[in-house]
């Protein structure tokens, strides 16, 4: 969902990512205008090296390009002086607009990069993260830019048709998470529905966490051999005030939300299977970097030229006769099963 947004917002403003996709191209494609631009780099003791291309099916690709360039805003005007065949140098009011871009982008990157993470639970934090999201959305829909606004325009009628109704899975991952609990909702849901909406969602999500954990007490009563107490154990959780973690050094790990309900397994004997059945489904099929990572597989430093409906084509082409043959795509370990065959028939053979 949010790289679907982000990508439909890149696509409402490709005239100004072109012009700095261009001159970023312009300066890579020639080692003689790349050792040019570095020499002006390092007259300027800037603290960046060098440019990044894009590859323009990937948003996150095109946020880094923009994000580095804007970087070196200071080394293009002096680079148009020194060469004379350069004559399409972005001016103040492009890079300010690469600005704004980017500052909305940045969102969508941090977003991607929390909830896509690969060795830490990650349902507890979507309900934030996507309450920020449509924070954003919403204050850059009233932006003074015209071509903000229509890139924001963009993004929220995808938001809004992949949102719909709560995302009960992502409401009461979030209840679970003993820094939040309920004002988890009480602080995003207004955020992401109308005043009108608000308690009846809240109310929604309450009702569902009660018949979940109604099912777990049944399957788990006879296992604790204790006497159930008058409330629940998700009512006690519930009224108890939320967890306050500081993070008092450098050296102390970020909080760790199974490690505080394995902790606390002693005081909840029921709620924890709970939490680690719920904690333990995904959000995202695959982590950030493979989410950015598609591609790449066609597009490298040597065919980074390559426009989008042809990479675009190759992929798809691609996967239509590996699926039409039956073909899998190599793995790393099937590569190095290859190398070691090829050295050992070199070797025969020299034998």
């Amino acid at each position: 969902m949010v790289n679907l947004i982000a990508q439909d917002g890149i696509c409402e403003i490709k005239d100004i990512v072109e012009v700095i996709h261009d001159n970023v191209e312009y300066v890579r494609r020639s080692d003689a205008r790349l050792l040019l631009f570095s020499e002006i780099v390092k007259q300027l003791n800037l603290p960046e090296r060098k440019l990044v291309d894009d590859c323009r099916t990937r948003w996150n690709s095109t946020y880094e390009m923009l994000s580095t360039a804007i970087k070196f805003k200071d080394v293009f005007p002096r680079f148009a002086a020194k060469d004379p065949h350069y004559d399409d140098c972005p001016c103040h009011e492009d890079w300010e607009k690469v600005e704004k871009v980017c500052s909305v982008l940045e969102v969508f990157w941090d977003a991607t990069h929390i909830i896509s993470g690969n060795y830490y639970p990650t349902s507890n934090l979507f309900l934030n993260t996507v309450s920020l999201v449509k924070v954003l959305l919403d204050e850059k829909s009233f932006d003074n830019d015209g071509f903000i606004r229509d890139m924001i325009e963009r993004m929220k009628i995808k938001f809004d048709k992949y949102w719909g109704e709560t995302n009960l899975l992502m409401s009461i991952t979030a209840v679970l998470d003993p820094r939040c609990k309920m004002k988890a909702l009480e602080f995003c849901f207004p955020k992401l529905y109308s005043s009108e909406k608000v308690e009846r969602e809240i109310s929604f999500v309450r009702k569902s966490l009660h018949e979940l954990y109604s099912n777990y007490a049944l399957m788990y009563n006879d296992e604790v051999q204790c006497a159930q107490p008058q409330k629940s154990e998700l009512d006690m959780y519930l009224e108890e005030s939320c967890y306050s973690f500081k993070k008092d050094n450098k050296i102390e790990k970020e909080f760790d939300i199974l490690e505080w309900w394995r902790v606390n397994s002693v005081k909840y004997k029921i709620l924890p299977f709970m939490t680690r059945d719920i904690l333990a489904i995904p959000f995202t099929t695959v982590a950030s970097e493979a989410t950015f990572s598609a591609g790449s597989r066609v597009i490298d430093k040597y065919r980074a030229s390559l426009t989008s409906e042809t990479v675009q084509v190759l992929m798809c082409g691609g996967d239509w006769l590996r699926k039409r043959f039956g073909v899998k795509k190599k793995t790393k370990n099937d590569k190095k099963a290859i190398h070691v065959t090829l050295l050992s028939v070199n070797d025969a053979s020299e034998i």
